[in-house]
């Protein structure tokens, strides 16, 4: 087979030794990553179940360490969550607590909130969760109730799927803090 003829190669003299095309850096990823990328496995593991008590969550992302950035790393995460089947959904919301209420609550609104979480817990098997990372504190009491008493009247399947929303975005709040706060 013979080839047609081709053109031939430029020459840039004034660019002799460069490169056409620039060779891509790669930035190191944040000082708070740096810890948690190269933490012992078991280490690392056990810093994801602080934030998500689903252990197929945390090892697919231990395992795939290192994570270039933290945009990376909750990517990954959200992934993970979204991954989820019925029973690893299962067993992060059995992990998960009732959220402590404000020192400066009243009597009443404990009451309420614990009658809510009552019924809650009753018509749909497991704690109620929510995310409140972007509501104020003086809100989030407030906030809390009115999601539970609105949530009350899902059809299970559909709180299944809101429940397992809101477990995505703690388990994203809550995993930034961890590499923040612990140094990972």
């Amino acid at each position: 087979m013979t080839r047609g003829s081709t053109l031939p190669a430029h020459r840039l003299s004034h660019l002799s030794g460069r490169l056409a095309i620039p060779a891509q850096t790669r930035t190191s990823p944040a000082p708070l990553l740096d810890g948690f990328n190269t933490a012992p496995a078991e280490e690392a593991h056990h810093a994801l179940l602080t934030c998500l008590r689903s252990l197929r969550w945390a090892r697919r992302l231990a395992d795939h360490r290192p994570y270039p950035t933290l945009d990376a790393l909750l990517a990954a995460s959200d992934e993970a969550a979204y991954d989820l089947t019925p029973g690893d959904l299962a067993e992060a919301l059995a992990g998960e607590t009732l959220p402590p209420l404000p020192e400066d609550a009243y009597g009443a609104a404990h009451m309420a909130l614990s009658a809510a979480h009552a019924a809650y817990e009753a018509r749909f098997g497991h704690v109620f969760v929510i995310c409140l990372d972007a509501v104020p504190a003086a809100e989030s009491l407030d906030r809390a109730l009115e999601a539970i008493r609105s949530r009350l009247t899902n059809d299970p399947e559909d709180e299944r799927v809101i429940a397992a929303e809101e477990l995505r975005r703690l388990a994203r709040q809550r995993l930034t803090d961890v590499l923040r706060d612990a140094g990972l």
